[in-house]
């Protein structure tokens, strides 16, 4: 485990333990007004735009759809321990193909891989997303809402994300980040979040620089192909299919409330954009 894991999951242990003593804020904050441009001295830097993302997502989008719907003895092993208690039985997370990779992966990712199928797509270990989106939720909830960010690029996050954002009271940025967002004051658009979530550390890249760059933390759902030197804490999960960005989003969302003991419990349902 990275030293940014075990500093942020050192944090995420401190705001569970106060979790008792924290105000809670059940107004959703309103989304500020998008710009088309950003001021010249950030609109020249070179960024993924969403229309790239969704050019990726085109492309695998229906592999990671049709991977989802399968329902082969290829997924039958999907963590190492099979009595480990998850959050929600381990076929629905099967069901919505959150365990299912790609056919590549990174050095970065390796130690949240189970093992690799016999078709050559690598299988996330379940327990581990299972684990991250429970730290996750204690870090969060440590957090002001409307402090929190939440971002999507890919076309398939940005519903889920968003009603995320809606259900714990954060923000939310989805389609194309406006490059000055979190680091350019004369932006219209011009934030300052604590903490900020991201759905794809590729089609949020812009996002991830300017968390570095102004010094706030990233969590982020990363896959098996997904570098995370500037990722603070990893949820591992299929970070382009539909279904499992819902489940993972939904759950991430109910483990914060519950942190915060806001009495609000949210259904699989809520998250699940219509076709």
């Amino acid at each position: 485990m990275s030293d940014n894991d075990t500093e942020i999951e050192q944090q995420a242990q401190d705001a569970a333990d106060e979790a008792d003593e924290a105000d809670v804020d059940d107004e959703p904050v309103a989304e500020e007004p998008a710009a088309d441009e950003a001021p010249d001295e950030d609109a020249a830097e070179a960024e993924p735009t969403a229309d790239d993302a969704d050019a990726v997502d085109e492309e695998a989008a229906p592999e990671a759809d049709e991977a989802e719907e399968d329902a082969s003895p290829f997924d039958d092993d999907v963590m190492p321990d099979e009595e480990v208690d998850l959050l929600i039985p381990v076929e629905d997370y099967l069901g919505a193909g959150v365990h299912i990779g790609t056919q590549q992966k990174t050095q970065d990712m390796e130690r949240f891989i189970h093992r690799v199928r016999d078709d050559g797509l690598y299988v996330l270990d379940v327990s581990q997303t299972d684990s991250r989106i429970r730290t996750a939720a204690d870090f969060l909830a440590g957090y002001d809402p409307e402090q929190v960010l939440v971002t999507s690029s890919r076309q398939y996050g940005r519903f889920p994300a968003e009603k995320f954002a809606d259900a714990i009271g954060a923000r939310a940025r989805t389609g194309r980040f406006i490059p000055g967002t979190l680091t350019n004051p004369d932006y219209a658009g011009y934030i300052e979040p604590d903490v900020v979530v991201v759905t794809d550390p590729i089609g949020d890249a812009q996002a991830v620089k300017e968390a570095i760059t102004v010094g706030i933390p990233v969590i982020a759902m990363c896959d098996s192909n997904n570098q995370v030197s500037n990722v603070d804490l990893v949820i591992p999960t299929n970070n382009k299919g539909r279904r499992a960005l819902s489940v993972v989003y939904w759950l991430l969302a109910n483990e914060t409330l519950d942190r915060r003991n806001a009495g609000t419990v949210y259904a699989l349902d809520d998250f699940e954009d219509e076709l």
